[in-house]
């Protein structure tokens, strides 16, 4: 079985980062408005995945990235797709 942690973007540019191990699944449920927080907003879509083998290791990572050092991290990461959006 493989972890995925998973960055969502809306259309106002937030993000959203989770965990699963059913990464179509999931988005699914993000765009029927099954999660309370992607609920409150629409036009989601992925832009970053990570995939693990130990779901300890997954949790570990998704928890480093909602903090302020893991969200630092990641736009540093995905620099290149923040300055090319138009």
């Amino acid at each position: 079985m493989y972890y995925i942690v998973y960055i969502l973007e809306n259309s106002n540019k937030t993000w959203y980062t989770g965990f699963t191990t059913n990464l179509k699944q999931r988005i699914k449920q993000h765009l029927q408005k099954v999660s309370p927080f992607t609920a409150k907003k629409s036009g989601w879509k992925l832009i970053y995945a990570e995939l693990y083998l130990n779901k300890n290791d997954a949790l570990g990572r998704e928890k480093f990235l909602k903090s302020g050092a893991g969200k630092r991290f990641i736009k540093k990461q995905l620099k290149n797709y923040l300055v090319n959006k138009s």
